[in-house]
């Protein structure tokens, strides 16, 4: 229980909030994370997703943001972001032929700075919903490092590492592109959907939580500790 209430999420939470700097990180991290023992169904979700211009999050950048809150196994289309970053670099003809987001739209895009200070706003109390967790994670902690001096923990659930789970516990050899989100929604019977948009493979990602929960045996009643990675 020591150990526990040392480690956990919540207690990361709270040393970074006594170090952090008066803003939106140290407001961000001023709200508790959901209890792990909650039931999903109770848990507010943020799913989320990052166009960037690379995998490297040091030396590459956040280039489109899409999110969209869910809650009690509804997806609120109402309340979703999606905006494009700026940050006045020349984008590389091959990333743009993926992302589709052409130089002039990213110079009419918002600073760093700005969507940041919304995402964390959009994050606090949430758990993080993500496709691959690595990317969303590490890009995020690398810009609040770059504008706050911190690289905070979030609570985060990764369609990915579920279906991987699944697919370890399985004698049978697979073909890792079957983790692909496009793959994944496939398989569970969920609709094509316009890829490498942002807000698209957000709601995308959401969808496919809620077809993966309605396969376990708790379902909705799934406790949140299960699932966090």
């Amino acid at each position: 229980m020591l150990f526990q209430r040392w480690f956990g999420l919540n207690a990361l939470r709270e040393r970074q909030y006594k170090k952090a700097p008066e803003g939106p990180l140290k407001s961000f991290l001023s709200t508790p994370f959901p209890d792990p023992k909650t039931p999903i169904k109770d848990v507010q979700l943020l799913a989320l997703d990052f166009e960037t211009t690379g995998l490297n999050p040091k030396k590459d950048h956040i280039l489109s943001v899409g999110c969209t809150p869910m809650h009690h196994g509804v997806i609120h289309l109402a309340n979703s972001l999606h905006t494009v970053v700026n940050h006045n670099i020349e984008l590389e003809r091959e990333n743009v032929q993926i992302h589709q987001i052409t130089d002039t739209e990213q110079a009419q895009g918002q600073p760093l700075e700005q969507v940041v200070e919304q995402l964390l706003t959009q994050l606090a109390g949430r758990v993080m919903l993500v496709h691959f967790a690595h990317i969303e994670r590490s890009f995020l902690q690398q810009a609040c490092l770059q504008l706050y001096g911190m690289s905070p923990v979030f609570p985060i659930i990764d369609t990915l590492q579920i279906a991987k789970r699944r697919f370890d516990l399985s004698d049978t050899a697979y073909d890792p592109s079957r983790l692909r989100l496009v793959n994944l929604r496939q398989e569970y019977g969920l609709p094509p959907h316009f890829e490498h948009n942002a807000l698209n493979d957000a709601i995308a990602t959401g969808e496919l939580l809620l077809a993966q929960l309605s396969r376990l045996e708790q379902g909705m009643g799934t406790k949140l500790k299960t699932l966090l990675c």
